[in-house]
């Protein structure tokens, strides 16, 4: 093999699955606990994950509280603080997180992923959202959420701008010449002095440039706007692809965008999000996740249907097909693939819900060689780069991937089985970018 798997774990900051906190022996806590987290996050790397990647959201009233009282992500740690904390508590997998270009200033998110890079000695990652989430409007000072293809206008220039940020200085800017009292070179700071249709930023940023150059850019989005932000300004996707012919689907599309700008498409690795459900047997795990499933009541299978359709479906029949679903302002992708997962499925509102309430995307259920099989698959037949894994709960569900699955991936040469670096760049393969204006 002259590829190798990419994994990074999709932590919320722990599983994404409504029922992960009620799964027998998972850490109810685990979401808010910062002990078990750092174990999680010493495990993966003991395992030699590219990186740790933590989900964010900005609002916590996105459902009726009969659902909200069920979900055990309506409090996490601030991603900054918690990743900051964790950098000094391991020493090579990437932090990730997310951050809003909707909901804050390029300068904070510039200062903050530039503080992580160097506090971790170059291991950052910032996801690029633009928050689909209208309720997280209203905890900013808006009453309205800014319209879809507006949000990923802003997106394009606020990353133009985060990255002239960065480039506020060269790598070589502070001299400290401490005889001559000269602590920077002033030929080497840039003044970004950016004015556009949605931001003005003076610059520079108050912190020499990442260990990195750039921390590594992650995106997310899924729809045409999405792709195509993706292939100008994406080093890492994850997406959500159902089987392997939507995955290379998705694949070609956005590296073919890529070549037709002018980027290398290798410079970017697209890891598909993956629930792995490990077991003895094929059977055994197929138990467990419907153990896992048996979790999520059907008040927050409701509302997690309502949150991707943009509208309330708790009035809907359960016992029957989705009706016509009017066009809404939340993510299209995620809508338009729940529609179709009813119709190819033939499934009621009922069961639409209830899968939606769990988790309802790619899913290997199986023994650590039948997960291995198919991993092998994606990654052969170009359909992804690796894996966005996802734990189906805590810690139990980690525990069985790294300790089960990774050594099969690493006895077939499909993954590492030591760190060849030390920055999320080396881990993933990217090139460090040149400063675009100090040379």
């Amino acid at each position: 093999m002259t590829r190798q798997l990419h994994l990074g774990a999709f932590m919320r900051p722990v599983s994404i699955h409504t029922g992960a906190w009620r799964y027998p022996g998972a850490y109810p806590d685990a979401n808010f606990n910062f002990d078990h987290i750092k174990r999680f996050a010493q495990k993966l790397e003991a395992g030699k994950f590219d990186a740790f990647f933590m989900a964010d959201h900005l609002a916590v009233l996105n459902m009726p509280i009969e659902a909200l009282q069920r979900s055990a992500t309506v409090t996490s740690f601030e991603p900054m603080t918690l990743l900051s904390a964790l950098a000094v508590a391991t020493e090579k997998i990437g932090l990730v997180a997310t951050g809003s270009t909707t909901y804050d200033e390029p300068y904070h998110v510039a200062r903050r992923f530039s503080s992580l890079d160097h506090i971790s000695g170059g291991r950052a990652g910032w996801n690029v959202v633009t928050t689909s989430n209208p309720d997280a409007s209203k905890n900013f000072g808006r009453e309205d959420h800014l319209e879809h293809a507006e949000r990923y206008k802003r997106a394009r220039e606020f990353i133009d701008v985060v990255t002239g940020l960065w480039d506020s200085w060269a790598d070589d800017a502070f001299i400290r010449d401490v005889d001559n009292g000269i602590y920077f070179d002033a030929d080497k700071m840039h003044v970004l002095d950016h004015h556009g249709t949605y931001l003005n930023v003076r610059g520079p940023l108050n912190i020499g440039r990442p260990v990195q150059g750039w921390p590594v850019i992650v995106q997310a989005g899924a729809s045409d706007a999405g792709r195509q932000l993706a292939a100008e300004t994406a080093e890492a996707v994850f997406t959500s692809q159902s089987d392997i012919a939507a995955g290379q689907a998705f694949y070609s599309d956005v590296k073919g965008r890529m070549e037709k700008i002018g980027r290398v498409p290798d410079h970017m690795k697209i890891l598909p999000a993956c629930l792995v459900v490990v077991g003895d047997t094929v059977e055994e795990a197929k138990e467990k996740r419907a153990v896992l499933d048996s979790g999520v009541h059907y008040a927050s299978a409701i509302a997690s249907l309502s949150i991707v359709l943009g509208t309330d479906a708790s009035g809907f029949d359960p016992d029957k097909p989705l009706p016509p679903i009017p066009e809404s302002n939340a993510s299209k992708s995620a809508r338009d693939r729940t529609i179709e997962m009813g119709e190819r499925d033939g499934l009621t509102v009922r069961q639409l819900a209830q899968r939606l309430g769990g988790f309802s995307g790619l899913a290997m259920v199986g023994t650590p060689d039948t997960i291995a099989d198919e991993m092998q698959a994606w990654l052969e037949s170009n359909a992804s780069d690796g894996f966005t894994v996802m734990f189906p709960y805590l810690p139990g569900g980690l525990d069985d991937f790294i300790d089960r699955v990774v050594p099969v991936l690493q006895d077939r040469g499909l993954f590492r089985k030591e760190y060849e670096g030390t920055t999320l760049r080396e881990h993933l393969g990217l090139p460090r970018p040149p400063n675009q204006f100090l040379g």
